[in-house]
């Protein structure tokens, strides 16, 4: 197709960029970018590959973030076509990556193309970060870059993440915040027995059943404007021998908590583990915390984005801090407004991914108009 954003949606997709692995993709960006003038930086931690890339030295820093890698596609024959062979069928553009976030990466690069050959003298900075470990571990990408750019004080004022964030039309929400997320790994430790003859036994099924229906009960807040009330699902229980006539001596339980700014990750842990000691268990407790909640409630980016989206598409979005995390919430730690927007999600992560053609021709649009409110 003779479109710049799908033409260079259509060569990333081609490599299969399963996380970390990068595939070549961002060899590829980096020659586009260089050839418009960016100073680029390749910042590469462990298995994953990085790049902070500028230009302009002065004003305000507009950055695009977001990531090369990709979910693994499965079993190839379930998709109508293969899953790294991009194909366009009914004005859908099918590939692994197509909608997250691959066709948001085409349409950013593309639009800064447009601006720089408007305005090479702009006024701002424009700048690309760009990880190939968003979909995994996440240990090794956005996180890491942030924290060199913050050792040397690097300027960041705001940032536009292109995660897919439209729910059933281009620009009919954008996430101006997201839940923090914190998971528990508890061991619940009983002693292990015959089921003949239970008072030789403890077992720690029996004893957790009264802390499970109080945790499951508990309401932890109301969440606020911004953020519905914290909740609480639980993930994973095990316990047992596989045998019916063993007590089991451990039970593990995982349950993550997605959380809003009215509590803390400190007050959560407190509270459980309160919990815990009141009910009188014998337990280990391990947390995994992967992100505090972030906001950006208001202020020059968010308007640019409502403004722009308003502008192009004849709608309003809403915003929202719904859906899970994203690197959005590393990238707030350096004091940036951050928003997300991209195209429709109801394919991501799904057989025959797909993404609407005319939406990344609109979201190159979009961005490039951006550009212009933030960086002129």
């Amino acid at each position: 197709m003779n479109c710049p954003v799908i033409a260079l949606a259509e060569q990333l997709i081609s490599q299969p960029s399963i996380s970390p692995d990068d595939q070549g993709c961002q060899e590829l960006l980096i020659q586009r970018l260089e050839n418009i003038g960016f100073t680029i930086e390749r910042m590469p931690f462990g298995e994953t590959l990085n790049f902070w890339a500028y230009r302009g030295n002065e004003g305000e820093t507009l950055a695009f973030a977001g990531h090369t890698d990709v979910v693994p596609a499965g079993d190839p024959s379930h998709w109508a076509t293969p899953p790294f062979t991009p194909t366009i069928i009914d004005g859908h553009l099918y590939g692994r990556g197509a909608a997250d976030m691959k066709g948001s990466i085409a349409a950013m690069v593309v639009a800064a193309e447009r601006f720089v050959e408007k305005y090479p003298d702009h006024r701002g900075r424009l700048a690309f970060l760009i990880t190939s470990d968003e979909e995994a571990k996440a240990a090794d990408g956005t996180v890491k870059v942030v924290q060199a750019l913050m050792s040397r004080d690097e300027r960041l004022d705001y940032c536009l993440v292109g995660e897919p964030s439209s729910q059933s039309q281009l620009g009919d929400m954008i996430k101006n915040g997201r839940r923090g997320s914190i998971t528990a790994n508890l061991t619940i430790i009983g002693v292990q027995g015959h089921v003949a003859y239970p008072q030789l036994a403890d077992n720690p099924v029996h004893r957790a059943t009264a802390f499970l229906q109080e945790l499951v009960a508990t309401e932890w807040d109301n969440g606020n404007q911004f953020f519905p009330a914290t909740s609480m699902q639980i993930a994973n229980i095990h316990a047992g021998t596989g045998a019916n006539n063993v007590i089991p001596g451990e039970m593990s339980v995982q349950f993550n908590f997605r959380f809003s700014t009215e509590v803390t990750d400190q007050l959560i842990r407190q509270r459980v583990e309160d919990m815990l000691q009141r009910h009188g268990l014998k337990y280990d407790l391990q947390w995994a915390l992967s992100g505090q909640p972030f906001l950006t409630s208001k202020g020059k980016l968010v308007d640019a984005v409502v403004t722009s989206v308003e502008q192009c598409c004849g709608h309003v979005p809403v915003l929202s801090t719904s859906g899970g995390t994203s690197d959005g919430r590393f990238i707030a730690k350096m004091g940036a407004q951050v928003v997300e927007l991209g195209p429709l999600n109801a394919t991501i992560h799904k057989v025959n991914e797909c993404v609407n053609v005319r939406d990344l021709q609109q979201l190159a649009i979009i961005y490039e108009n951006i550009m212009e409110r933030l960086v002129l």
